[in-house]
């Protein structure tokens, strides 16, 4: 079987990213990468005030992203498996959706750089779960600075990436229906769902889990 070596996981806030990218690493036995939220200065500011924030968070992100993909590479951990809580090109989905005009083009120029020198995932998953969700998960974890969030803005955060990834075919795409399962707390979730990460990547597969109802 021709297992995935490098494994991006993706999705809105709130959606499980790393809580599936810690349990997978550990089930794979792979190295883990985390995106470093917390080192983000500006993020707390962002949420205060996004008008006056958005194009330092962004470039922040992308850079910090960016950094932790080189060191990867200098590494050379891809020789044993690799899952991440992110997808490098994710990062133009927020751009696009926080930035104005002036700054778009200065991150696209910026990002265009940066890209082509980025590896490709051998597979992504996005996790894909409706906004009620999605709020009420950013609620239970709590975090302080994310206690401004709008409901309208993860509407508007998740219809971004809906439409980002009916487009993208940059590497093999596993479409998550998030809404239904729960792979932390159901054993039998997540085996489910690491059966369908198992199956040799290939173009874009969209995997709908069996219902509670139907495994009792």
């Amino acid at each position: 079987m021709s297992q995935a070596q490098y494994i991006a996981i993706e999705g809105v806030i709130g959606a499980g990213k790393t809580s599936l990218a810690r349990v997978l690493a550990e089930r794979l036995n792979a190295s883990l990468l985390l995106e470093e939220i917390e080192e983000n200065p500006f993020l707390p500011l962002f949420y205060e005030d996004p008008s006056r924030y958005a194009f330092q968070n962004q470039v922040f992100f992308l850079l910090s992203r960016f950094r932790q993909q080189e060191e990867l590479i200098q590494a050379d951990l891809f020789r044993s498996t690799v899952v991440s809580d992110y997808l490098f090109a994710r990062d133009a989905i927020f751009a696009h959706l926080t930035l104005n005009d002036a700054e778009i083009a200065l991150y696209d120029r910026l990002a265009g750089l940066l890209a082509p020198r980025v590896v490709r995932p051998d597979l992504v998953i996005y996790l894909q779960n409706n906004t009620d969700r999605l709020m009420q998960h950013i609620r239970l974890r709590g975090l302080s600075y994310e206690r401004t969030i709008s409901q309208d803005y993860i509407q508007k955060l998740n219809e971004a990436y809906n439409h980002f990834f009916f487009h993208y075919t940059e590497a093999p795409l596993l479409v998550v229906n998030a809404s239904q399962i729960d792979f932390v707390k159901r054993e039998t979730d997540l085996d489910d769902l690491i059966r369908a990460i198992r199956t040799p990547p290939a173009g874009t597969r969209y995997y709908h889990p069996v219902s509670a109802e139907d495994k009792t």
